[in-house]
């Protein structure tokens, strides 16, 4: 086995990262939607660039809760980047690597390793969590035996410790807040407040991105929200799409009335930090759950004691609800505030946290027991799913 390189599928819930290992990836929605201007055409993944009106866009989502329910779809957003349009492969002469959730369902997992082989005709598989290569990539820069990995994505948020490489699984814990419960709050909170826009998730998201940061202080930044005038330093207008000549939307101070400019405005004040506070406080919205840096902490807590401490000091973010100004500040400073004094605390934030796991799969693939960690096709024809239940230890 002496190939150059391999194809790395990290299949989001959101955006899959897609590409060979040679190469840069391709960040693709991994989903298909419908738009109003245009009924007759699905746009599937990437093809939403091509559409003329994205406003009062329709999602057809692969993965409900973190989880792949709908085959039609990912095997149709799947064809989509195997294609030429987007990052054509032939499987017969190029290992796969493709990520899945944590404690996926056995049924899922046998699908995917049935689709890969029988339809795809894969030459050999490494079906592994995203975590798992994102260790992978900080244990090899950085040479640590112990990793907390916090992976926070669109459907949720998991911890997870690893003790010289593998999963330590009393300590894993989820957090069911992710984009997409920060982008439907946000929808619920303009749509009460300002403007009717509970269809727009697409337009929304964009906002959550381009406005929202993690407050510091929260209580603080409350205060200078109530202010008037100049004082109130939070308040912005994000100017929306009209799709003539604005594509994307953007954040600018507040103009005075009678200097209004044609674009419609949505007026943002304490939404752009109290939406990403749900990270730290699910249960704002009614989830009884713990905020991360709690979450963290009781992750380390069920661990072995001799470990805690090389855990505290490699713990490592990713996921795009990273890309929050402030969020890594914010993590590192409760995580601190709650460990005992004489541990130090260490949080990095992943250089590139959407494609970070992807790059771990580019590390994976170039470690000399590579093809151990796979299962071939012969492997899986003769010995059936029961082989990749065993070598896949999700």
């Amino acid at each position: 086995m002496t190939e150059t390189s391999c194809y790395i599928l990290d299949n989001g819930g959101y955006t899959a990262k897609v590409g060979f290992s040679s190469m840069e990836p391709k960040v693709v929605p991994n989903c298909i939607m419908k738009a109003k201007s245009e009924r007759r055409r699905p746009f599937v993944a990437s093809q939403i660039d091509e559409c003329r009106d994205a406003s009062g866009l329709f999602y057809i989502l692969p993965f409900q809760k973190g989880f792949l329910i709908n085959w039609d779809t990912q095997k149709t957003v799947w064809d989509y980047m195997f294609s030429k349009e987007c990052c054509p492969v032939n499987f017969n002469e190029t290992p796969l690597i493709i990520t899945e959730p944590l404690f996926n369902f056995a049924s899922i997992q046998e699908a995917i390793t049935e689709i890969f082989f029988e339809e795809y005709e894969c030459q050999s598989l490494l079906r592994i969590n995203a975590t798992d290569l994102a260790e992978y990539n900080y244990r090899k820069t950085h040479k640590n035996q112990c990793t907390l990995v916090v992976d926070t994505g669109y459907s949720f948020t998991n911890i997870v410790p690893y003790i010289k490489g593998k999963k330590y699984k009393d300590g894993i814990r989820r957090i069911d807040v992710g984009g997409k419960v920060l982008t439907n709050h946000l929808k619920e909170i303009l749509s009460y407040r300002q403007l009717n826009v509970m269809d727009e998730t697409y337009v929304i998201n964009q906002v959550k991105e381009d406005s929202c940061f993690v407050s510091q202080d929260f209580m603080g930044d409350m205060e200078i929200a109530k202010k008037k005038g100049a004082d109130n330093t939070i308040v912005k207008d994000y100017v929306l799409p009209d799709y003539t000549s604005i594509r994307r939307g953007y954040l600018r101070d507040i103009v005075k009335p009678d200097e209004d400019l044609e674009q419609q405005t949505l007026r943002l004040n304490n939404e752009r930090f109290s939406i990403p506070e749900l990270l730290f406080h699910p249960s704002d919205v009614g989830i009884p759950q713990m905020g991360i840096p709690e979450a963290i902490m009781n992750s380390i807590g069920a661990c072995p004691e001799e470990n805690m401490e090389s855990l505290l000091e490699n713990i490592i973010l990713f996921g795009g609800n990273t890309l929050f100004p402030g969020f890594r500040d914010r993590v590192f400073n409760e995580v601190r505030s709650l460990a005992l004094d004489h541990y130090d605390v260490n949080v990095t934030m992943a250089e590139n946290p959407i494609t970070y796991a992807w790059e771990g799969g580019k590390k994976i693939f170039r470690d000399p027991d590579f093809y151990s960690f796979c299962v071939t096709r012969e492997e899986y024809e003769e010995e059936g799913k029961s082989l990749a239940f065993e070598r896949f230890d999700i």
